[in-house]
């Protein structure tokens, strides 16, 4: 699958220490690539949006089963995600 950032998803993440930065990142990499991750479909939303969770933080993304593409949408603190 292909990982699409969006500009707000950009800013939200360039907000964050490299540290943190890294882990995100590698955690979206490592789901693109397949691997089982942390991830939960959020209810009363459509189209359908999903949460990564990745220590204290929630990835909020999109999936287009048609393209295979990952749109990362927020990346948020856990308190601010939902």
């Amino acid at each position: 699958m292909t990982v699409e950032w969006t500009p707000r998803a950009l800013k939200e993440l360039a907000r964050l220490d490299k540290t943190g930065q890294t882990r995100i990142r590698d955690a979206v990499e490592s789901l693109a690539a397949g691997s089982l991750a942390d991830v939960k479909r959020l209810r009363g939303i459509d189209p359908p949006e999903f949460r990564l969770r990745v220590g204290n933080w929630r990835v909020r993304f999109r999936i287009d089963p048609t393209t295979g593409t990952i749109s990362i949408l927020h990346v948020l603190k856990r308190d601010e995600a939902y």
